[in-house]
């Protein structure tokens, strides 16, 4: 069933997110460990490096794994609703509303990833690099564009009703 394989791709896109996530916080912890041990140093002459590139590596990384995460919120309606103001409406009312919400979330995750699609055709075109380790750009727009299109499927199917509230 189509919206199963969705759920289960939506898990393993966060659960991959969260790889990148851990991967970003031993990289810190890492450079922060420098940093101490380069304190320690000087106070004995010595010098110790940090990573060289970490902010590159950090930034490139937090901007493709922060929105890997999107989907899987979207698959279990982690988002943020208001339901103070339909709680009181009739059942059928707060469904139609439900999905029309849905229908334009993916719209608007659609509309993100085109704008993303030609942010990274010009970041290719233009051969960007990260300022330190020189790494292309453009790699990294294509989780933030697949984890765009996921989002837009997974919203697609609550706006068809295949999905109910609180799917996990």
């Amino acid at each position: 069933m189509l919206s199963t394989r969705i759920g289960q791709l939506a898990r393993i896109w966060a659960i991959i997110g969260g790889l990148v996530t851990l991967l970003i916080v031993l990289v810190t912890t890492t450079n922060v460990g420098l940093f101490a041990l380069n304190r320690l140093a000087r106070l004995f002459g010595g010098d110790v490096a940090g990573l060289p590139g970490y902010e590159d590596f950090v930034s490139l990384a937090v901007g493709a794994a922060a929105i890997m995460f999107f989907p899987l919120c979207e698959w279990r309606r982690g988002h943020i609703a208001v339901d103070v103001f339909t709680e009181k409406l009739p059942r059928r009312f707060q469904k139609g509303l439900d999905r029309t919400w849905s229908a334009m979330t993916c719209l608007l995750a659609l509309f993100l990833a085109y704008w993303m699609t030609i942010g990274l055709l010009e970041s290719r075109a233009d051969r960007a690099l990260s300022p330190v380790l020189g790494w292309s750009i453009w790699p990294f727009y294509l989780p933030g564009i697949l984890s765009l299109i996921i989002w837009a499927a997974v919203a697609a199917l609550q706006a068809a009703g295949k999905v109910s509230r609180g799917a996990s």
